[in-house]
């Protein structure tokens, strides 16, 4: 059988990134892992307690395809918790993590051919989910200067019949204030065009909290994720909130498509919602590997970084030691036992001259990857 056009996608090079350093640590190597997005802790206790009473009586078959009804109504309270907007738990889906989220929202709101532009750098699964819908991810560059997050000037001249955005970034941690985010949505219902806000880093910020395009209009696209604040990568729960009149068709997606998102998953992340005290615990360390990260990278050479507003990233610039940050990041693995994410994977333009560093890890893991990355570089003259 022939394979098809729309399957071609690229591949995830952090993905590759982790079976290399698996690989290493089959050899017997101890490997510091700052390549992948995931959280070093469990689900909360809470969450695993309640699945664990859940399992000795319940059959954990189908829910409705729109998810628990107790826990669209806990993710609306949450919008009250966290942002003061008053969310009918109607507009909440649950779904099978944000990626089936993504898939839902790109399948409800696009045609084939249509065109979605996203931010360069960003996470790349968006351009390949898309093509693989036989939609067009339009890749625009950010700048710099706009602290690497798109701005209306840079979507001047672009054919687009939607726009992805993400706060806090990933690969970068920066975010979007209200103002930004208002003048790019302002500019999306200008043009009649679709504003989808990936969110799923909310919850993980440093000092200032994220605004939800939901505190801006009520004529948007929210994507969210259990994976990162709630520590539930592997649980594959997440939600979308989405206007009144486009329920109905995610819904039809939904049942057709998943049918459901995992019970179980859907029944710990009700619990999680309300273990806070772990859940700052958790934030207590990424704050501290952070600032370790701010402190330890520069002295170990990688000085050219947007410090990070939220989420738990490090980009850097290393256009000056590089031209091939793929090559180097596997030199980096090789060499100093430290697993990283070439750039290429959220920047094919200009990602051969950046790396990403990941600090979801335990603090002493942060710490002992910064002093071999240092001891690295030394030995590089």
């Amino acid at each position: 059988m022939k394979n098809s056009r729309r399957g071609a996608v690229d591949p995830f090079i952090v993905m590759d990134v982790m079976e290399a350093a698996r690989q290493a640590e089959a050899d017997g190597r101890h490997i510091i892992h700052m390549e992948v997005g995931q959280p070093g802790t469990p689900a909360p206790a809470a969450a695993r307690d309640a699945l664990t009473r859940a399992m000795q009586d319940d059959p954990l078959g189908y829910t409705v395809a729109l998810g628990l009804p107790a826990l669209r109504r806990r993710i609306a309270q949450l919008y009250g918790e966290w942002y003061n907007v008053d969310l009918d738990p109607a507009r909440v889906v649950v779904t099978p993590g944000s990626s089936g989220g993504f898939i839902l929202a790109f399948t409800a709101l696009f045609d084939a051919g249509d065109r979605v532009a996203l931010g360069a750098p960003g996470y790349p699964s968006y351009r390949q989910i898309l093509k693989s819908l036989d939609l067009v991810p339009v890749e625009v560059q950010s700048s710099m200067e706009n602290r690497l997050q798109p701005v209306p000037t840079d979507l001047e001249g672009v054919d687009y019949q939607g726009l992805m955005v993400a706060s806090p970034a990933n690969p970068t941690g920066t975010m979007l204030g209200r103002e930004a985010l208002g003048d790019l949505i302002s500019t999306c219902h200008d043009k009649g065009a679709a504003f989808l806000s990936d969110e799923i880093y909310h919850g993980i910020e440093y000092e200032a909290k994220a605004v939800t395009a939901l505190e801006i209009s009520d004529d948007v696209c929210v994507i969210n994720s259990f994976s990162k604040y709630f520590s539930m990568t592997g649980w594959r729960a997440g939600w979308l909130v989405v206007p009144p009149d486009q329920v109905r068709q995610i819904e039809r997606l939904a049942q057709n498509l998943f049918i459901c998102p995992p019970h179980a998953s859907q029944l710990a992340a009700l619990a999680a919602m309300d273990a806070g005290e772990e859940l700052q615990a958790n934030m207590a360390v990424y704050a501290e590997n952070r600032r370790l990260m701010l402190e330890g990278l520069p002295k170990a050479g990688f000085d050219r970084i947007a410090p990070p507003d939220g989420a738990f990233y490090v980009y850097a610039d290393v256009s000056h030691l590089t031209e091939d940050s793929r090559a180097f990041a596997a030199e980096i693995l090789d060499k100093a036992g430290v697993a990283v994410t070439p750039g290429l994977d959220f920047d094919p333009v200009r990602g051969h001259g950046t790396l990403r560093f990941s600090y979801a890890r335990s603090t002493a893991d942060i710490a002992e990857g910064l002093e071999r990355l240092k001891r690295f570089m030394e030995s590089r003259g």
